[in-house]
């Protein structure tokens, strides 16, 4: 039996990743792969968010992202682990925020930035086989895009496939960052793409540092509350709802002249 690896679709291990100055390399190499960016295109990548503190990784419906600028592009890359109800227009909102927060008062619009959002989820979001869905500003009619600043990407990890192929490094990044087992690091470890190789290697380093497990540990569980508190939440929502529908439907019946043994049939308590 293997060991306990940390789970790189954890955003806590995401983040200690690629955010270490020591693995530049390994960021440039997803970053080129998930977005088609031939890697000598990709010249700088600044991380604007890289601390991580210690309220972040326990409070409850906190969002660790990596925020980049890559050369003059805005990117944002936030992995998300439970189905949440109006994820699609949360990710908008967000690429909205980010798209315009840099403008400063008294620039032109022409200063804003490409802003590329990428949401690697571990669920199903779309009716379709592929893994990987981009949204942009397009005219459905003509084709016509609007700007080429808009790029909203989802990255389903359970339509990822689980054959190792070292030729589509894309897949390869997200069947890294979906692995839960030694075995799967394993076969990405034997496909001697360098980049990979060496973030297997970190991870593996990750999983022997009992403080990253005790960290990893306390985020999983700090999501684990917040997918409880809004399902219960939800719960009660919808059970306040049949309520209220059931008190209204009683009273329209009273107006429509039924008797109170007449509404008690068709409303036992």
């Amino acid at each position: 039996m293997g060991k306990n690896i940390v789970k790189v679709k954890l955003d806590i291990i995401f983040k200690k990743l690629f955010e270490d100055k020591n693995n530049e390399d390994l960021l440039h190499d997803f970053l080129s792969s998930l977005l088609d960016i031939p890697y000598d295109d990709i010249k700088q990548i600044v991380i604007q968010n890289s601390e991580i503190l210690p309220d972040s990784i326990t409070g409850k419906f906190s969002r660790l992202d990596l925020r980049m600028s890559v050369d003059n592009r805005l990117v944002n890359c936030e992995l998300q682990i439970s189905w949440e109800e109006a994820y699609a227009d949360r990710s908008v909102f967000y690429w909205a925020k980010l798209y315009t927060g840099e403008l400063k008062s008294g620039e032109e619009y022409d200063k804003l930035k490409q802003t590329i959002s990428i949401n690697i989820i571990n669920f199903n979001m779309f009716e379709t086989p592929d893994f990987h869905s981009v949204f942009k500003l397009i005219d459905p009619k003509t084709g016509t895009q609007l700007t080429d600043k808009c790029a909203i990407h989802f990255f389903e990890l359970k339509k990822i496939n689980k054959q190792v192929n070292k030729n589509n490094r894309k897949e390869l990044w997200l069947q890294l960052i979906n692995a839960e087992s030694e075995e799967e690091l394993d076969m990405l470890q034997q496909t001697n793409v360098q980049p990979i190789q060496k973030a297997v290697m970190i991870i593996h380093q990750m999983s022997d540092d009992e403080k990253i497990q005790e960290l990893a540990r306390l985020r999983e569980k700090a999501l684990h509350d917040e997918a409880s508190a809004l399902s219960s939440a939800r719960k009660e929502g919808e059970a306040v709802g049949r309520a209220e529908e059931r008190a209204s439907a009683m009273e329209r019946m009273r107006k429509d002249g039924f008797s109170e043994e007449q509404i008690k049939k068709y409303f036992p308590d």
